[in-house]
């Protein structure tokens, strides 16, 4: 390694420092500015992880998965937390800021939508809300197009011998996922036995994980919200504490879910 890298150079501390810009004078608005970037940047790691992953499933090679699998619920703590900092922001405080926003808002970013998409949450319209930011679209689309994280999971499934109807190993992966008995009885016979299966027992276990963690950052998303603003909208025209009550209610994995019942 050259001599010349430096703590500072080898993270690029020059650009990442001077990267916020606050549009006022309020005391909080560095805080709500540094809460954002710093949680894309868990969201880009948790991409990375997420590809990684879901190659490795597809790939039958499920050990390097669950080490991925892991670090992005890791991540998605740190992603959970940042709640807990953003909070600390009054009404007073966000409506000093707000007027200086215009019609940014957290729904436009392409990277939370894009790990949406990969976990399998996917609607077509999403696509078109990035429509000005044509390198995300193009790969909203092109994610859109390919077996999700949990596509992934239950072909799997199918290949180690569990029975899982074609309807759902043959379905559009644009389409948003219907939750199907077939891929319930095999996750039941998984949990049923799991030294039979430990591997794929390893695996539902990792990917309950990561619908747990997704769902505690909506709910907490959702109070900090409520805590700041109530129920006005968002900025941006986006409706707010309602819609964030909606998206709680979406599993990603329904079967992951409903197996507890059944088993």
């Amino acid at each position: 390694m050259s001599a010349d890298v430096t703590y500072a150079s080898y993270l690029d501390l020059g650009r990442i420092l001077e990267a916020q810009h606050p549009a006022s004078d309020a005391h909080d608005e560095l805080l709500f500015i540094i809460v954002h970037q710093a949680s894309e940047l868990w969201l880009k790691l948790c991409l990375h992880e997420l590809t990684a992953a879901r190659e490795s499933i597809e790939a039958d090679d499920l050990r390097p998965a669950f080490k991925m699998l892991a670090r992005v619920a890791r991540a998605q703590q740190q992603l959970i937390q940042s709640w807990d900092v953003l909070s600390t922001m009054t009404p007073h405080d966000y409506s000093a800021i707000r007027p200086h926003l215009g019609a940014s808002s957290g729904f436009q970013s392409a990277q939370y939508r894009m790990m949406e998409f990969m976990l399998g949450g996917r609607d077509g319209k999403h696509v078109r809300l990035h429509k000005s930011n044509a390198d995300w679209a193009a790969r909203l689309e092109a994610e859109a197009g390919r077996a999700s994280l949990y596509d992934a999971a239950i072909r799997l499934l199918a290949r180690r011998g569990l029975a899982i109807c074609a309807a759902v190993l043959e379905r559009d992966p644009a389409a948003a996922y219907v939750a199907d008995p077939s891929v319930e009885a095999a996750w039941a016979a998984i949990y049923r036995d799991p030294q039979a299966h430990w591997d794929l027992y390893e695996l539902a276990e990792k990917l309950v994980d990561l619908e747990y963690h997704f769902q505690r950052w909506r709910f907490g998303h959702l109070k900090t919200v409520e805590r700041i603003i109530g129920f006005k909208r968002g900025t941006g025209g986006t409706p707010g504490v309602p819609y964030l009550e909606g998206v709680l209610k979406q599993a990603f994995f329904p079967e992951l879910l409903s197996v507890r019942t059944a088993i």
